[in-house]
């Protein structure tokens, strides 16, 4: 992920420039690239994987909906 967008994801948790639905957006896809980095090799990341790192990282609460579209998300981002 590219510093830009984690540069997104710190302002996202401090409360700068983003409304509701957007900080949802940018921490659950830092939860996505989180789960990605820290999996083992070949070990698929789940949403519950996702949803765990949120809570876990962020204080998030967020659904599988939300998870799935940070993995599609971060899949576009990551090309």
């Amino acid at each position: 992920m590219s510093s830009g967008i984690w540069r997104q994801v710190l302002a996202a948790l401090s409360g700068e420039g983003y409304d509701d639905a957007d900080r949802e957006r940018l921490l659950a896809l830092g939860a996505a690239e989180l789960a990605h980095a820290r999996s083992s090799t070949g070990e698929p990341v789940t949403t519950e994987g996702i949803r765990r790192i949120a809570f876990e990282e962020f204080s998030l609460l967020i659904d599988d909906s939300q998870a799935r579209a940070a993995l599609r998300e971060r899949r576009g981002v990551r090309g």
